[in-house]
């Protein structure tokens, strides 16, 4: 197991969060692809999307079902400032994941995280878990607790 999918196993348990991490035989990389590895909808798919503060250049995770997009001018609202997508070797070096493998837990550096408000609708969500066909299910609110993710409208 590489050290990054440990590094989110171990950052699930200091937050008091079980999870159980599944290798899948496909990728996983894309919320279509994860959905179809998991057996469950797109939109039970968490999407861990990092966006770079063009003024302070913070890193900013937000968590996004599926099928939705972040609203750029509604994630500015909550950071307070411009965002810009981040540069996939910035976002591997800061926060220890690859693009397709970003987790919701577990990265380098302290970051602000927001979530997705329609993924409280479900009883359990699928997240990345450090690698491109890594993944672990959990109940939505215990998740976005152990993020430490607001819970927002942040899609349109």
């Amino acid at each position: 197991m590489s050290k990054s999918v440990e590094r989110v196993r171990q950052a699930a348990h200091a937050a008091g969060l079980e999870i159980e991490i599944r290798q899948m035989a496909d990728s996983t990389h894309t919320a279509e692809d994860a959905a179809v590895q998991c057996g469950v909808t797109v939109a039970q798919i968490v999407k861990s999307l990092i966006f770079q503060g063009t003024d302070t250049q913070q890193l900013y995770l937000f968590l996004v079902s599926g099928p939705r997009q972040l609203d750029l001018a509604k994630a500015a609202l909550l950071t307070g400032e411009t965002l810009h997508r981040a540069d996939p070797k910035h976002i591997r070096k800061e926060t220890g994941f690859a693009i397709g493998g970003v987790s919701p837990l577990g990265h380098l550096i302290d970051i602000k995280a927001y979530a997705d408000e329609t993924l409280m609708q479900f009883d359990v969500v699928w997240a990345a878990a450090g690698g491109t066909n890594f993944v672990f299910p959990a109940v939505p609110q215990a998740l976005m607790k152990a993020a430490k993710a607001e819970i927002a409208d942040i899609t349109g």
